[in-house]
């Protein structure tokens, strides 16, 4: 797949099908969408071509709200180079490009940029300055340019709208099963792996302490079965735990990602690595001292073994 960052002078050397959004998490809602693109795209006999940017918009309209996301920009990359996009476009966001009407928005970067014929965006698809362009004023710039846009209803599972929202909402409960299921994949956190205070090996349990940017979205604290995935790319069984270690620290701890790789000896230090969210086992909890966490920790490995399997 081609990344193209945009800058001034760029242009594609060729029509397309485009399609465009901040496809935080890729997950079965933007596959939906995807799939319709692609499906043009064929039939067109042209490339698809995505527009992204190179931050969530929100960061810089509404930093104070802006969302914690599931995916950062290099595993989007990965998983739409697995689904089959030719080319990412990608394009700074910052105040100015807030700024922009819609209509210029249009002209400059599909048409002039990625030379779109066919734009294919979902339902409510909002784009410019205060998000005042959608399907219908797009619709219409497109026409007026010789150009198609194709509106694609929300993807929905029980009724509800398969969103990034929807599956941040559910991580952050502890519904890793309905997240999962809406991503179409485990959820996956990356980082690398730093020296920490070595309490899980002094108790016969060590763990990669695996360090996430603090803009990616953990799933509720607690002790999970999934995998670590290091450079070599083979996942690796393990029970992970996402917290503050409460028997050790008060409210106040480090909140970390560890994973504790079970039947492995070997140093992880300075790997990036992914941490893939299988099953969500038990809450975190304080106990009442060594001998009773140790208990509880063979048996969290036990039951991720056993998962797993």
């Amino acid at each position: 797949m081609e990344i193209v960052h945009i800058t001034p002078g760029v242009a594609a050397l060729d029509d397309c099908v485009a399609t465009s959004g901040v496809f935080d998490g890729v997950h079965l809602g933007h596959r939906a969408l995807l799939d319709e693109a692609q499906a043009l795209a064929r039939a067109e006999g042209m490339p698809l071509r995505m527009l992204m940017f190179d931050r969530h918009p929100a960061t810089v309209v509404r930093p104070e709200t802006a969302p914690h996301l599931l995916t950062d920009l290099r595993q989007r990359f990965d998983l739409l180079d697995s689904l089959g996009v030719d080319a990412v476009y990608v394009l700074r966001f910052d105040e100015d490009r807030s700024l922009q009407p819609p209509e210029e928005f249009v002209r400059e970067v599909f048409v002039g940029c990625l030379r779109a014929r066919a734009i294919v965006a979902g339902e409510d698809y909002h784009f410019g300055h205060r998000r005042r362009g959608d399907v219908t004023l797009m619709t219409d710039i497109a026409a007026a340019l010789d150009r198609k846009v194709v509106s694609v209803p929300l993807a929905r599972e029980d009724g509800e709208v398969i969103s990034s929202t929807a599956i941040r909402e559910a991580l952050r409960a502890g519904e890793l099963v309905v997240a999962n299921r809406r991503l179409g994949r485990d959820h996956e956190v990356r980082g690398v792996v730093e020296h920490g205070d070595a309490r899980g090996r002094t108790i016969g349990f060590p763990t990669a302490n695996v360090a996430v940017a603090g803009d990616i979205l953990l799933p509720q604290d607690g002790v999970y079965a999934g995998w670590y995935v290091g450079p070599d790319g083979n996942p690796w069984p393990s029970a992970i735990n996402v917290g503050r270690r409460p028997t050790f620290y008060d409210e106040n701890g480090l909140l970390l990602v560890e994973a504790h790789l079970i039947d492995f000896d070997g140093d992880l230090y300075g790997q990036r690595a992914a941490v893939r969210f299988s099953h969500r086992l038990r809450d975190e909890r304080k106990f009442a001292g060594i001998d009773a966490l140790k208990e509880q920790l063979q048996l969290d490995v036990a039951e991720a073994r056993r998962v797993l399997s």
